[in-house]
């Protein structure tokens, strides 16, 4: 098994000889920078609707803005951890911050669409590099009691920021402009940097020594370097053709396309089932590439032959379809209210707020409940929860509809997802071999991050193709010309809704309003349904997993959970941390 030791002596300190205030103010610092990824990627849902209007972006563009943040995060978190565990956990984690503040900073002064998916994307390079350096440092810092202690420290951090960042969001974006929102990255991520500089030590993979001597050249071919560039290319594929669907036809061209010497003209074949196409042979190029890695004893991204685990299998699919719920969900929801009732983000953030309390209430008592009930019934309660609140949403939601008409359903899909995501790594993980702990744990928080870039794509087609289909249907027995209907119902679907704020302010077109309203409110109905039926393949899914006496023992040794976006860790006997190493992110 892999060992982690600290390799800067110079630091003057160690696990062992430290066991007091200067490591928890590491743990600290450690914290900290975890929680700023994560609230960065949960408030874009709550700033989007603002950055729509002030940008003049597109639906298309409002999908990338909120999607390719999880796109390049799930592509690169497994190699990225990879080359923290090579290079050190600590380097690692300052270069991601760095990185991360700086691409906030790119956010907060884009002046057009293309600028901000470009910082967005960055930023997700950055969380690349942080996530899995702070679970690796937490799990060689810290032995028995307080490594569970610390493990828990971490986990609560994510859920707590996860369900705080949009209502932090909406505040300073209510208060200062939502560019504040990103731009304060820049000093937050310097005082984490000057603490980690003071207080993390810095680890690495002693089983890596003899590829760290070969030089730098050795320590990069550790890296599977072809399966990221597939994972890369093909996720990046699927996420666009889902995304530009809408935009250059699903089938017959409706648009003309060009780049470079490639012209794609108007009326064939569209160029999205081509991409769409290339996506699918690139992930299957990964699967055979990674199965001919594994069988060479080289490094592999992805191992095949974890999914022969069968709740690690399944477990790992529902991680995907939950994401795809709860992201699709988040997106959709503050568009509806800001096109409808021309909610400011600091209201749609206390909208959202129900659903963010009902996960960390109900993520806290997930443990009790899973020790009397066994954990994969609780993973089923609470995706049972998640579809029926959906549902009711679905079933309930009119233009009148406001934020407080939504709480009693956010909330019901809050304490779902609470219960769910706090027991379904464990139990996809609990009979995963040790030695296989860390891939296993990046395997499945690549799955989470795959399912939200796949959910803003998926639900906000859904969502966008709704809503111009609705305002069409809507304008037509108007007495509008077919040319002037068309239009309407194009800019509603291209602006995402924000368009029907501007026919509110024009008291001469109120019923063009009213249209633009009961259209949102029928797109947001669809969109509802079609992520109600993704969670209901994810309870089917869950229903498939089996108690482990790995579980029941990990349970009952009260071993930290993790919450949302997180990996479970696992109980550990007093060791010293030269000697054994528990599960990281990366292999």
């Amino acid at each position: 098994m892999p060992v982690t030791t600290y390799a800067t002596p110079s630091a003057g300190w160690t696990a062992a000889q430290d066991p007091g205030r200067r490591r928890w103010l590491g743990m600290l610092v450690i914290s900290l920078g975890v929680s700023l990824i994560v609230v960065d990627a949960t408030i874009m849902g709550v700033l989007l609707p603002r950055i729509v209007t002030e940008l003049g972006l597109t639906t298309t563009d409002a999908e990338w803005a909120s999607s390719v943040y999880a796109l390049v995060f799930a592509a690169l978190l497994i190699p990225l951890g990879r080359a923290g565990d090579l290079f050190g956990r600590r380097r690692a984690f300052l270069l991601g911050v760095t990185i991360f503040a700086l691409a906030g900073a790119g956010v907060a002064a884009a002046g057009d669409g293309s600028a901000l998916i470009a910082a967005r994307a960055l930023q997700g390079v950055g969380a690349a590099m942080v996530l899995p350096a702070t679970l690796a440092t937490v799990n060689a810092m810290f032995t028995g009691r307080q490594r569970a202690v610390a493990f828990g420290i971490w986990g609560s951090m994510i859920a707590g920021m996860a369900a705080l960042g949009p209502l932090l969001g909406g505040a300073v974006a209510s208060s200062a402009g939502w560019r504040w929102a990103f731009g304060i990255n820049v000093p937050l991520g310097a005082a984490l940097i000057a603490g980690a500089l003071a207080l993390v030590p810095e680890t690495r993979d002693t089983a890596a020594r003899r590829t760290r001597r070969a030089g730098a050249l050795g320590a990069l071919r550790e890296i599977d370097w072809p399966g990221g560039a597939l994972t890369v290319l093909g996720l990046g594929a699927l996420v666009c053709g889902l995304i530009e669907g809408q935009t250059y036809g699903w089938w017959t061209a409706i648009r003309p396309y060009s780049t470079g010497p490639l012209d794609w003209p108007v009326g064939g074949l569209s160029p999205v089932p081509v991409v769409l196409g290339a996506g699918t042979v690139l992930l299957a190029a990964l699967v055979a590439v990674e199965r001919a890695r594994a069988a060479s004893g080289r490094s592999v991204m992805l191992d095949p032959s974890l999914f022969s685990i069968a709740n690690f299998r399944h477990g790992v699919l529902a991680s995907a379809l939950i994401n795809v719920g709860e992201l699709g969900l988040v997106f959709v929801v503050p568009l509806f209210l800001l096109g409808v009732h021309g909610a400011a983000p600091l209201q749609i953030s206390v909208a959202i707020l129900p659903l963010a309390a009902g996960a960390i209430l109900s993520g806290g008592y997930a443990g009790r409940l899973a020790n009397r009930r066994g954990a994969h019934r609780v993973v089923r309660i609470g995706m049972a929860m998640e579809v029926a609140a959906v549902l009711a949403l679905a079933l309930t939601l009119t233009a009148s509809t406001t934020g407080f008409g939504l709480a009693p359903w956010m909330l019901l899909y809050g304490i779902g997802l609470g219960l769910t995501s706090a027991q379904l790594t464990n139990v996809s993980l609990a009979d995963v071999p040790p030695e296989s702990a860390g891939q296993a744990s990046g395997t499945q928080s690549t799955a989470r991050q795959v399912g939200a870039a796949l959910g803003i794509a998926l639900i906000g087609t859904v969502f966008a193709t709704g809503l111009g289909a609705s305002m069409a249907d809507r304008l037509r027995g108007s007495e509008l010309p077919p040319a002037q209907q068309a239009a309407i119902a194009r800019e509603l679907r291209q602006s995402a809704g924000t368009y029907a704020r501007e026919l509110h302010d024009d008291a001469d077109r109120a019923a063009l309003a009213s249209a633009a309203d009961e259209s949102l409110a029928d797109a947001t109905r669809d969109a509802m349904l079609v992520t109600a039926a993704i969670l209901a393949l994810g309870l089917a899914v869950s229903a498939r997993l089996r108690p482990s006496g790995a579980a029941q023992r990990t349970f009952a040794a009260g071993a930290p959970e993790l919450v949302p976006g997180g990996v479970a860790g696992r109980p550990s006997t007093e060791r010293d941390p030269g000697q054994s190493e528990g599960p990281t992110l990366s292999a």
